[in-house]
């Protein structure tokens, strides 16, 4: 049995459709996949279970980058297509089962994924590391480190960026004295293109910092990640990384929508800007460039959205085993 599955360019996107990746892999265990992508996503399906061909697409002029995924499947005559892309090549290669993605902007981008193929609930999104991911990790991390808090100061656009002082300042309160990550280290991970935006982040926490920006593609990121005790982050695909790997993440969200876009899972939580999206899209609209588009989340919210995931300290924990009376707060 041989599978086409096309999904998203964007690293985001093309997380959130691994949970039907992994429903088609188990569903179909002796099938061989071809799975085609963007670039950037690429590494995250190199070890994805039946993979028989893995296709990067990168962008070309006149959607030449189409014609040339034609040509490489249509001698090929397909049992399934799952094109999450809505594209002409799942049209036009001989199949005998095809399914497209129809939009649902009402749902989370993971429930309307889901329903491809008529799942509900949908599956939950999933990564594949593998060893070299994992080498790669024991060589960029410290080694025999505590799990470590993990942040994500940048995005695509920098009107999606928390400001970098906030996130040395919430860094500070969950590593320093009292804090529930007390003593632990900072990983700070963006894309390399970002690497000077996170350049303050990584400068304010001094040498508390691993610095693991522009070093990881995003599989090595996974990797990394998953070690963590905790990632906070902006609404980015690294956000939505964390989260598969079943990192507890906290996503900040300003302009962005977190109802579609939001970190899925039992442990996540966002964290919306108090300023009206309307207000901060309106904003953007007049001005591309304009900043300060995040600077409604104040730290409290993200503290006590990361403390909501972290669970009680030790300290409260021997509070509940000697006064049973008071309860602990609650965790994911």
């Amino acid at each position: 049995m041989r599978i086409l599955f096309i999904t998203s360019n964007r690293l985001g996107d093309a997380v959130l459709s691994t949970g039907l990746l992994a429903h088609l892999s188990e569903r179909h265990p002796d099938a061989a996949l071809t799975i085609a992508c963007g670039p950037l996503p690429a590494p995250l399906f190199r070890s994805v279970p039946g993979l028989e061909r893995l296709i990067p697409m990168p962008k070309r002029a006149w959607a030449r980058h189409w014609v040339e995924l034609w040509r490489a499947c249509v001698g090929t005559r397909w049992d399934l297509v799952v094109d999450l892309r809505n594209s002409a090549v799942g049209r036009l290669v001989l199949a005998k089962r095809r399914f497209f993605h129809a939009r649902a902007p009402h749902l989370h981008k993971v429930e309307e994924i889901g329903r491809v193929l008529g799942l509900s609930p949908p599956p939950a999104p999933r990564l594949w590391i593998d060893a070299v991911a994992e080498a790669e990790a024991d060589r960029l991390l410290p080694g025999g480190a505590e799990p470590f808090l993990a942040i994500g100061p940048t995005a695509n656009w920098t009107g999606k960026e928390w400001p970098a002082d906030r996130f040395a300042d919430l860094a500070a309160r969950l590593t320093g004295p009292g804090g529930r990550l007390s003593g632990r280290r900072v990983a700070v991970l963006a894309a390399g293109p970002e690497r000077e935006r996170a350049r303050p982040v990584l400068e304010a926490l001094g040498e508390r910092a691993i610095d693991l920006t522009g070093r990881t593609d995003p599989m090595a990121a996974a990797a990394c990640v998953r070690r963590a005790a905790l990632y906070v982050g902006n609404d980015s695909g690294l956000m939505h990384i964390a989260a598969a790997a079943g990192t507890p993440t906290v996503g900040l969200f300003g302009p962005g929508f977190p109802e579609t876009y939001g970190p899925w899972g039992v442990a996540a939580r966002t964290v919306i800007s108090r300023v009206p999206r309307s207000e901060l899209l309106a904003r953007q609209k007049a001005d591309p460039q304009a900043s300060g588009l995040m600077d409604g989340i104040p730290v409290d919210a993200v503290e006590q959205a990361a403390e909501e995931l972290l669970g009680p300290t030790t300290r409260e924990r021997r509070e509940v085993v000697t006064n049973p009376c008071k309860s602990p707060e609650t965790g994911p």
